[in-house]
């Protein structure tokens, strides 16, 4: 059975990997192109390509799959099964439609819950107690095709976007690597996605990375954890952007306005929140700085930052 696999990032390299030790013919890897990295700019390749040549298989880079000289180069490898995780392109009906069993997805949600680019994050964001991977057909909808499995994954008190990356990609890998067979056989019936179910999480904008100070702590919590390590919450410092790479969740004296601080502490400084739940900042990022530890940045900024500095826009 040939199989053309699509990914990109490193979520998808235990997915590709898995299937090369259990000794599937991985006849061609489509990625995306290489992209100019960090400030220097250096031309970097995706993971998955990286992984791929290491194993010698033929690796395609198109800008924009959907271009019918792109088509024509993944039907040349004439595969018998598309499999993608985290490609970062919709296909086009051709390719769907080209393999005999099919394009399968591996998707890190439950289905149909979280349908789109940031599952992960908003499921964090969202304070839900569990994420998973569902292994699905693509159609020309947006992951709105039949299950063929799925597994649940608890999310921890302190796991963020990075812990739950990494669990949710090899529990994914693992998962494929059972999926296939039934797949392949007829054994596994799909399951049709219950509609009246269906959420979304769409990429993350800028506008979500901002903290509202109003919000109740856990709702910040949450959101800090959702966003960390990439792209990494915000608020504003004397009118600039302020890093929040994490913090810690505590008791709040309420003698102080949502976003003012409250207390200085070792290890960080408490923020007053809009519930009876502080969030105490241990790591953090000024702007035009690198990351730093709360209690770093506190004895750099002197007597400027000192409880009643306000965080957050203060001309509201």
């Amino acid at each position: 059975m040939k199989i053309v696999f699509m990914g990109t990032p490193d979520f998808s390299v235990p997915v590709l990997s898995n299937l090369i030790s259990e000794g599937y013919d991985i006849v061609a890897v489509v990625t995306q192109p290489d992209r100019p990295v960090g400030r220097k700019r250096v031309l970097t390749p995706p993971p998955v390509k990286v992984e791929a040549e290491k194993h010698k298989i033929a690796v395609l880079q198109p800008e924009k799959i959907k271009e019918p000289m792109e088509i024509e180069k993944v039907l040349a490898y004439d595969p018998d099964l598309i499999i993608t995780a985290a490609f970062g392109q919709i296909l086009p009906k051709e390719l769907l439609d080209a393999p005999k069993y099919g394009c399968i997805n591996v998707h890190a949600s439950l289905l149909p819950e979280y349908r789109g680019g940031a599952p992960i994050h908003q499921a964090i964001i969202d304070g839900q107690k569990e994420a998973g991977v569902t292994i699905m057909y693509m159609v020309e909808k947006l992951d709105a095709g039949d299950m063929l499995s799925q597994v649940r994954v608890p999310i921890d008190e302190n796991d963020h976007v990075g812990t739950m990356h990494d669990k949710l990609s090899s529990s994914g890998a693992k998962l494929l690597i059972e999926t296939i067979p039934g797949l392949i056989s007829g054994a596994i019936q799909p399951q049709p996605q219950d509609e009246a179910k269906v959420t979304f999480a769409r990429n993350i904008s800028r506008e979500m990375e901002l903290l509202d100070w109003t919000r109740s702590g856990e709702s910040l919590y949450n959101q800090i954890r959702g966003l960390h390590p990439w792209p990494v919450a915000y608020t504003l410092l004397e009118g600039k952007p302020l890093k929040v790479w994490w913090g810690e969740k505590v008791k709040s004296t309420q003698e102080q306005k949502p976003g003012v601080i409250e207390r200085i502490d070792a290890d960080g400084f408490v923020v007053a929140t809009g519930s009876d739940t502080a969030i105490k900042i241990t790591e953090l990022q000024p702007s035009g700085k690198k990351k730093m530890t709360a209690d770093s940045f506190i004895r750099g900024a002197g007597s400027q930052l000192t409880v009643g500095v306000q965080l957050g826009d203060t001309n509201e």
